[in-house]
């Protein structure tokens, strides 16, 4: 049997191909497909398999093998209502408890990536951006101190980044408005103002899934 590391090593990687596209949504793959793609033993991509068919990632398909998580526009309206109903609730959490110091860096950080951002978006600054914007979300909600939360967020976060990837991922064409989203966030948790708070990260996760379904 493999241990949990290897378990864990092997999520991991399967969820780092699958963001890569090197495993495409809707796909079939075999178990040894998968030992190959991920360079994980067999005993561990066979412990993970459950793992991955309770998050909804793949689904066993009786005499042809497993099957990746079809993009779809059911899934587009459940994860975007899962995220907005996780993140709603974490941003209220977050502007009530966070520190000052904690709300004045990650203020600091999106104005001046913003500032940058107006001058011209360069590929390096987009990367930048990119991880910022998912990694504030993520600390929001790790924010609230909840692990059966913080972990159902990171599952739907793969699948929100499944969706029409190139749509819901940040643009150069929109690093700024998506940037501004942020920032109407981050102005409300300044003046700690709840309301504003919550009313601007349902506004910012709405925009994204407008994105997602090419509206």
């Amino acid at each position: 049997m493999a241990d949990s590391r290897q378990r864990d090593h092997a999520y991991s990687s399967f969820t780092e191909k699958l963001l890569a596209r090197d495993i495409a949504p809707g796909q079939i793959v075999s178990q040894r497909e998968l030992v190959e793609l991920t360079g994980m033993p067999l005993g561990a991509i066979r412990e993970m398999i459950p793992r991955l068919e309770a998050d909804g990632l793949i689904k066993t398909v009786p005499k042809r093998g497993l099957q990746i998580l079809t993009i779809d526009l059911e899934l587009v309206r459940n994860a975007f209502q899962l995220r907005r109903i996780i993140e709603g609730e974490a941003v209220a959490v977050f502007c009530d408890t966070a520190p000052e110091s904690d709300i004045a860096s990650i203020a600091a950080e999106h104005r001046e990536t913003r500032a940058r951002a107006a001058l011209g978006v360069t590929p390096d600054l987009l990367a930048h951006a990119q991880r910022m914007d998912w990694a504030f979300h993520d600390h929001v909600v790790d924010a609230m101190g909840n692990r059966i939360i913080s972990d159902i967020h990171r599952v739907n976060a793969i699948k929100i980044r499944l969706i029409r990837n190139s749509d819901t991922r940040m643009l150069p064409e929109l690093a700024v408005s998506v940037l501004d989203e942020h920032l109407s966030v981050i102005d409300a948790l300044v003046a700690r103002d709840t309301n504003r708070a919550v009313a601007a990260m349902h506004a910012h996760i709405d925009s994204a899934k407008r994105r997602a379904l090419g509206l």
